[in-house]
């Protein structure tokens, strides 16, 4: 099977522009396109993980992949799928994130050798001048087109400022200095991006005419992606400082019995012929694929070591085992024990397992909280110092979250 069919047969593609081009430019090999990643943190997380893995694929078929980091769009932030403004970052925010981006995006893509670029699109939009887009650019674009785009309706009940309304303008002309500058003949990207792909595309046939040779592809991965890499804690992030390989995986572990089996087809490296067989599993079947997902994108983000230490960890935890040394872990100053005490409240919020001391209360009321296997029901219930005389106590939080804590 060729990538192409591969890729569709995956469930990766969502809708194309010209699919026979595109289809002999991709399964040739000779396919250099881009995917934009927007420095909006520190850190990637789970719905760029989707995209770099979709990098990794066509470039291990010959094509060429280009990263371009959003240092000029990331100053204005996209509106596509917000209910409100994003918060405007410093450029000195937006250069620290793009550092960050560089070393995680590296485990996935090869860019030695010009086998890949990583490209900042603040080289050329930071020194555009306002009027030369206005007349070079803006032109060619209709603003009753630009209001019927999906990326700008959830916005305008609430308000859509201006400066966001020129992101698409920004990101059409991305895909136009990328073809002209390096070749770029394809762009890729969520769904929710279709609109803003395609201002690219017809700004590059609008102004170098017919014959030039660009498209547009966009992917079910990313879309599907707005629903997962959120937890009740926050976003799942590759930085493992950010998130742990242990919560990684179980984050993947714990994916429901219904998308386990369209995650693995999306997002590993299994033959396609594994993955099929996989197709008629059920019950506790469903379970070991599950197990089998939680482990290859734990191995393809943190390594193979980690994600043995992590399946380790977890199967300690939930198949009766006894081994807890990759647990997630937490050291406690002593010097928060008052009296040598500390209320379960202030030791949730100090171990970050809550965000507050009013989630704390909530979860304990809802029976959401144990320490030591014995459940927690008394608001003003307090852990000792006597209690660490084993070493640590071990707090869990809901069904799926364990955390050993250790007294420094």
């Amino acid at each position: 099977m060729e990538i192409y069919e591969e890729l569709v047969s995956r469930g990766l593609i969502a809708q194309v522009t010209d699919e026979k081009e595109i289809r002999d430019l991709i399964n040739n090999g000779k396919a250099t396109f881009y995917i934009g990643f927007d420095p909006t943190a520190d850190s990637l997380h789970v719905g760029h993980f989707m995209a770099l893995c979709l990098m990794k694929r066509l470039q291990m078929a010959g094509n060429k992949p280009i990263a371009l980091l959003g240092g000029g769009t990331g100053m204005v932030g996209d509106p596509s799928g917000k209910s409100d403004m994003r918060k405007m970052l410093t450029k000195e925010d937006i250069d620290h994130n793009i550092s960050c981006f560089k070393k995680q995006m590296s485990r996935f893509i090869d860019f030695s050798d010009g086998k890949a670029l990583m490209i900042n699109n603040a080289e050329w939009l930071l020194k555009l001048n306002y009027v030369d887009v206005l007349r070079e650019v803006g032109a060619h674009f209709s603003v009753n087109n630009m209001l019927r785009a999906e990326c700008y309706k959830q916005r305008m009940e609430k308000g859509l400022s201006f400066l966001e309304f020129n992101y698409m303008i920004m990101q059409s002309y991305d895909f136009y200095k990328l073809y002209q500058d390096y070749g770029c003949n394809m762009q890729f990207g969520g769904d929710d991006q279709w609109s803003n792909m395609l201002g690219g595309t017809e700004l590059i046939r609008k102004k170098l005419g017919k014959d030039a040779y660009a498209m547009t592809i966009t992917l079910l991965l990313n879309s599907e992606g707005k629903k997962m890499g959120k937890t009740e804690s926050g976003a799942v992030w590759l930085d493992p400082e950010k998130t742990s390989p242990y919560d990684f995986y179980q984050y993947w572990r714990n994916v429901a019995d219904a998308d386990v089996l369209k995650c693995i087809r999306m997002l590993t490296f299994l033959p396609l012929e594994e993955i099929d067989k996989m197709d008629s599993w059920e019950g506790s079947q469903l379970n070991t694929a599950k197990e089998i997902l939680a482990f290859e994108l734990t191995k393809l983000v943190h390594g193979e070591e980690e994600a043995k230490k992590a399946q380790t960890a977890a199967k300690a935890l939930f198949a009766g085992g006894n081994d807890n040394s990759n647990m997630p872990s937490f050291e406690l100053e002593s010097s928060l024990l008052q009296n040598g005490e500390i209320g379960v409240i202030d030791l949730l919020c100090a171990s970050k397992l809550t965000p507050s001391k009013g989630e704390a209360r909530r979860l304990i009321q809802q029976g959401g909280v144990s320490v030591d296997d014995k459940k927690v029901t008394d608001l003003k219930a307090v852990i000792t110092s006597a209690d660490f005389e084993k070493g640590h106590i071990i707090v869990k939080k809901g069904k799926k979250v364990f955390l050993k804590i250790t007294l420094a």
